[in-house]
């Protein structure tokens, strides 16, 4: 299931269900609707640059999925690096705290769900 998290400050941003869990669990907000308002953002903000920074100090189990095709996973021949190829949460996080800042900046609210 895909989110998409609406501001008038910036296009949208659209993420699986399973990959924005984190980050609005970290926020205590509801996956199917919800709001982060103006007042919100610079908290919000905050608490996601703390779980960034965090995970940027431990890549090595922070990855939430590896990248591979669908062939290499039928053959398992999955690649030697594939510690380079996984995708972390500061990487996934990443639209949405560039929406956060200027949603603060332009005290306007991000919604997601209706």
């Amino acid at each position: 299931m895909l989110i998409t998290f609406k501001s008038k400050s910036l296009p949208e941003v659209m993420m699986y269900q399973e990959h924005a869990q984190r980050i609005l669990d970290l926020l205590h907000k509801n996956p199917t609707r919800g709001v982060i308002t103006a007042a919100e953002a610079a908290q919000a903000l905050s608490v996601l640059e703390h779980e960034v920074a965090l995970s940027k100090l431990h890549p090595e189990v922070d990855a939430e999925h590896e990248v591979h095709t669908p062939e290499q996973e039928e053959s398992g021949d999955l690649p030697e690096n594939k510690l380079n190829l996984r995708v972390g949460f500061a990487a996934r996080a990443f639209p949405l705290l560039e929406m956060l800042r200027s949603a603060k900046q332009e005290g306007q609210d991000i919604i997601w769900g209706v």
